[in-house]
């Protein structure tokens, strides 16, 4: 059987770690080759160096996709190696990091730093990406949103959630945008999952036994468990869905 997404060129934003590692090792299992932007080249270079080593290939990059010039590199340096670019899953994200608070506890500085990575970040990348695809005439857009706008987390997670539903409004804005041109704009929404960026938040633990208990599957999230919906948005079997929004978190929301 051939590899699903074989002959396939794809950019994983922030594949340097946490998910965005977690796509990329298995869409380079896949057959995808791949070009990996992330804030920390070595982190990148880190990842390309897994995928190389068991016969993929993948190049990294550095990039902040919050910096328009980044990412207009970015798109200059997919046709300069591979020549066409296919999927753009935009991934990185400001996570890593950010601490739970009180809805009014958040700063100006707080807000604006989130929204620049997450909103305007993954905006750039598809300005910069979806002109190589309109003139392909075909291409896939996968983007990272979340469900902590929908669940009661978001009250300690505000303007992190509120910078994942304007992702989630943007990819519907897009796939009307870019759909007469053959282009697909989906999004995934994760649950809260047992990446290094959420082990590392405060109360993790009660955070993830509190989550567990909404769910109707119970156990914890676990990275790997994304890949697969990426993959299936990635390949000829999403050619007619467009605009939509996946949730992958065992079933703490349903639509």
């Amino acid at each position: 059987m051939s590899p699903v997404l074989g002959d396939k060129v794809a950019i994983i934003t922030g594949a340097g770690r946490g998910l965005g590692k977690e796509f990329a090792l298995r869409f380079a299992e896949e057959g995808a080759r791949l070009l990996l932007p992330d804030i920390s080249l070595e982190r990148a270079q880190e990842t390309a160096g897994i995928i190389n080593s068991k016969g993929g290939e993948a190049r990294a990059m550095l990039a902040d996709i919050s910096d328009e010039k980044a990412t207009k590199k970015m798109a200059d340096e997919v046709i300069r190696i591979y020549g066409r670019v296919d999927i753009l899953l935009n991934n990185a994200a400001l996570y890593y990091g950010v601490r739970r608070r009180a809805w009014d506890a958040w700063t100006v500085k707080d807000w604006d730093r989130l929204f620049e990575v997450n909103v305007r970040g993954t905006y750039l990348c598809c300005q910069a990406i979806g002109p190589l695809m309109k003139k392909q005439g075909s291409g896939k857009i996968i983007n990272i949103a979340s469900d902590v706008f929908r669940v009661p987390g978001a009250v300690n997670l505000l303007a992190y959630a509120c910078s994942k539903a304007a992702v989630y409004a943007l990819t519907q804005a897009l796939a009307r945008a870019l759909g007469p041109s053959g282009i697909n704009v989906n999004s995934i929404g994760p649950g809260f999952t047992a990446t290094e960026a959420s082990l590392g938040q405060d109360g993790n633990q009660a955070s993830f036994d509190a989550t567990i208990d909404m769910q109707c599957l119970k156990r914890r999230e676990e990275p790997a468990d994304l890949p697969g919906t990426a993959v299936f948005l990635a390949s000829p079997d999403s050619d007619f869905i467009t605009g939509q929004y996946i949730v992958v978190n065992g079933g703490s929301t349903m639509a």
